[in-house]
């Protein structure tokens, strides 16, 4: 029996963070994961501009860890491609010198992870229990909770709970409530290969907006060693309206498509294709109760547009330790003094999540993509903004400016005509938004 103030469920990004952020505040706490690390995860494996900035705030140092890798790769840009065929390359940097910084980077998740668990097992602070399966738990009258390994092994009374074991996190569904919304879930494929023709020789990731798999995609991300990461998303509400069969799908398109046929002719897959399930953030759901916060994938923070959840998760876990070590100073760990996270999470994702939901409804439609796709092969402003759409969450807010898309639509024009244009547009949003 293990009896603490905090306990984490799961090491990923997000309840490692989480941990770390309270080893460097001094905070002791416990931290349980079902597998033994290193540990695969099936993902896309391309780390979106805020996980730097998040590692950082960990250590210094760690950016440069990863950087360092001999298992990374620095992309600088993306290949975009539209229903109509329509490809265009989008550089992170509007020029592109070997001194330039890479706009993120490919690592497998085997090996992320791994980072930062290895932080994990130095912190004095953290007691990281590892190939221990919590299949039960249960709040006592006196508040606490106490959750059961599987095997009845492991026993461990908490008085709070940060719960961020991943997208199936069943106290996520039981106790927070999230249950699978197929309009606010996403089906996913990923395979490994080694041998796919043209990747880029910036490494590029790749993403295929192919009508059959609207909304959604399908990604070709450049890994070490010759291999891509290759793999579908797709709303999980289409899928089933749509009654898509995706590993034939994707199996179709990689050997039919014109675009892709010749590039996998001689390709070699070195796994079986593996599926997963991810929660979006899309509409806005608690995230915390009686003892617990909900993390990253646990708590449904998945960007609607691009499937990328680490920065999130990453963000989340250090919201999370910050209201954590609030708790614990004022010995209350109530679902009142606990929503103060729910808010957090809200200020520093809401717009986010918001935007990236109404971009998520705009890519059902292929002749809105095709539309952009054709003015960004010769408008850098454009290729400047949908690169940021995927790369750089920070400035995504400039999707989202009527006057953004009024300048698109009627090039250098100025005066009344752009300000009617403006009006038409906001007019617009307040429609969708309803």
């Amino acid at each position: 029996m293990y009896d603490v103030d905090i306990c984490v469920l799961g090491a990923g990004p997000a309840g490692a963070t989480a941990a770390l952020h309270l080893a460097k505040a001094g905070v002791p706490c416990l931290v349980v994961d079902r597998a033994v690390f290193p540990r695969d995860k099936i993902c896309g494996d391309a780390l979106g501009s805020g996980v730097l900035p998040e590692l950082a705030l960990i250590d210094a140092a760690l950016p440069g860890r990863l950087a360092a890798s001999s298992r990374q790769l620095p992309t600088w840009g993306v290949h975009f491609s539209a229903p109509n065929g329509r490809g265009i390359q989008l550089p992170a940097l509007p020029a592109f010198t070997p001194d330039t910084p890479p706009g993120g980077h490919i690592i497998k998740r085997l090996d992320f992870d791994l980072l930062l668990v290895e932080e994990l097992r130095q912190r004095p602070e953290v007691t990281l229990l590892e190939g221990v399966n919590i299949s039960r738990q249960e709040c006592t009258a006196d508040g606490r909770w106490l959750v059961e390994s599987a095997d009845g092994q492991t026993r461990i009374r908490a008085r709070l709970l940060l719960v961020a074991n991943g997208a199936q996190s069943a106290f996520s569904r039981q106790v927070g409530g999230h249950a699978l919304d197929p309009a606010h879930h996403c089906a996913g494929l990923r395979v490994y290969y080694r041998g796919v023709r043209g990747l880029h020789p910036h490494n590029y990731i790749e993403l295929h907006f192919h009508q059959e798999f609207l909304p959604g995609y399908l990604w070709i991300f450049p890994l070490p060693n010759g291999e891509a990461n290759v793999g579908v998303g797709m709303l999980t509400s289409a899928v089933a309206a749509q009654k898509v069969n995706l590993r034939e799908r994707l199996q179709q398109m990689l050997t039919q498509h014109p675009a892709l046929k010749e590039r996998f002719a001689d390709a070699e897959p070195l796994e079986t294709v593996r599926g997963f399930g991810l929660p979006l953030g899309s509409k806005r759901r608690s995230l915390s109760g009686e003892g617990y916060l909900l993390l990253g994938d646990a708590g449904s923070l998945i960007d609607p547009v691009t499937g990328e959840g680490i920065s999130n998760a990453m963000l989340s876990g250090r919201l999370a330790a910050a209201t954590a070590r609030q708790a614990l100073a004022a010995q209350s760990f109530g679902a009142g003094i606990l929503a103060t996270y729910d808010d957090a999470i809200h200020q520093n994702l809401g717009r986010q999540l918001e935007l990236s939901y109404r971009m998520q409804r705009l890519l059902r439609f292929p002749r809105v993509i095709n539309f952009f796709a054709n003015r960004a092969a010769n408008n850098p402003r454009l290729s400047d903004a949908i690169t940021n759409m995927f790369l750089n969450r920070d400035l995504r807010q400039q999707l989202w400016q009527p006057g953004f898309y009024v300048r698109q639509l009627l090039g250098p024009r100025r005066g009344p005509v752009v300000r009617a244009g403006i009006r038409v547009v906001r007019g617009l949003q307040r429609w969708w938004r309803k």
